[in-house]
């Protein structure tokens, strides 16, 4: 298949497929609340796994780096994920503590784009959120060296076991590397498509005492 062959068959696949529910007509003060109601409308119509989305982040050379996790809670303060500080991502938010995180929604043509800074939590949230986890998702956890170059897989499986054992006979374990993260929004901004591209944008923008200003964006 030449390049043109692949730009034309790129461009015929179907797009926008999904039927978006109406416009909100009405907001509420804060992104937060719009959100969660976003998502569960979402949850309703049968989204599949709607809660998760892609976290970008950058490097100490402002190389931009991307990839998919699960939103762990929503709260006043912010959005919250988590994941070891040894990871890529743990590494990346030490040195520059900005980020982004992204849902689409395909079924209902909709997407929300969140920016803003970086908290790191490493007291109740962190230990609860771990301790949640499946064993297996534990021991993975505390014994993974994650991103590195994997040479040995039975060193693998063997620490993994290790970790495992050592869950098991203390449930309350908590890896010391794990972290929960708060992404405090600065802006917010919720996307509706339409079929016929007359697509529809509302933004939170974050004021100085902590309060939103919600702006209608051009598509």
């Amino acid at each position: 298949m030449t390049g043109e062959d692949i730009r034309s068959w790129i461009r015929g696949l179907p797009a926008l497929t999904g039927t978006p529910p109406p416009a909100p007509s009405t907001f509420p003060d804060r992104p937060n609340d719009l959100f969660v109601s976003w998502l569960r409308e979402a949850v309703a119509a049968g989204v599949r796994e709607p809660h998760v989305c892609a976290l970008s982040t950058v490097d100490e050379s402002g190389v931009p780096d991307t990839r998919y996790l699960i939103l762990k809670d929503v709260t006043d303060s912010g959005f919250w994920f988590s994941g070891s500080s040894d990871s890529m991502k743990g590494i990346e938010l030490q040195a520059n503590p900005q980020a982004s995180l992204a849902f689409y929604w395909r079924e209902q043509g909709r997407q929300i784009r969140i920016r803003g800074s970086v908290e790191t939590e490493t007291g109740p949230v962190r230990d609860t959120d771990f301790v949640e986890r499946s064993v297996t998702a534990r021991a993975v956890a505390a014994a993974s060296r994650t991103s590195r170059v994997l040479t040995d897989p039975d060193e693998y499986n063997r620490l993994v076991e290790e970790a495992a054992a050592r869950i098991e006979k203390d449930p309350g374990y908590v890896s010391e590397s794990w972290r929960a993260w708060c992404l405090v929004p600065d802006t917010v901004e919720f996307w509706q498509a339409d079929q016929g591209r007359r697509h529809q944008r509302w933004q939170y923008r974050r004021t100085g005492d902590g309060g939103y200003i919600q702006e209608v964006l051009w598509p």
